[in-house]
């Protein structure tokens, strides 16, 4: 397996497509702690600007991406009724649509027969997978890349099947 290259300079070296496939219903994000938390005790996500200082590095890497021709999508599977971490996710989805990306839902049901690799993933102009682990807790494990045709066409395949059943985000409610 090749070195680890930070994400976002796999980002920027990316010509065509990227795109992440999401299948946990909770992750352990050390960074969202704090604004999970909060959604927690309120029901309302607190880092909804785009612009704001929590989002300063994500939106203008992926604006950047777009502007420059990259199709950016993301799919997640998710258990139905959904748990508090996907409202959460849910509801800060705006930002990431804002930034550019195109984002779908799938729930977990309607999954059974898909062929999916065993974690989430990036994968960059349909050659090289970011395979992101993470612990039982949901706490990140690392990421590790991949570049055997294989494996992205796997990738490739999984993805392509979850995105066409998917829901896009307008119309999916948690």
């Amino acid at each position: 397996m090749p070195n680890v290259t930070a994400f976002s300079e796999q980002l920027a070296a990316t010509r065509h497509s990227a795109v992440h496939l999401e299948m946990r219903d909770s992750y352990g994000v050390v960074g969202e702690a704090e604004q999970f938390e909060t959604f927690r005790r309120t029901g309302v996500r607190p880092d909804l600007d785009p612009e704001g200082e929590d989002w300063s590095d994500w939106v203008p890497m992926i604006r950047a991406a777009v502007a420059r021709g990259v199709v950016i999508r993301r799919a997640r599977i998710v258990s139905e009724p959904v748990t508090e971490y996907i409202r959460f996710e849910h509801a800060g989805t705006v930002v990431n649509l804002a930034a550019g990306e195109q984002v779908r839902w799938l729930p977990r049901r309607r999954a059974c027969d898909l062929a999916l690799p065993g974690n989430d993933f990036w994968l960059f102009d349909d050659t090289i997978v970011r395979f992101n682990h993470f612990t039982g807790d949901g706490a990140s494990a690392g990421p590790q890349m991949c570049q055997d045709p294989a494996v992205a066409k796997l990738c490739s395949d999984a993805f392509e099947a979850v995105w066409e059943r998917g829901i896009p985000h307008e119309k999916y409610t948690v």
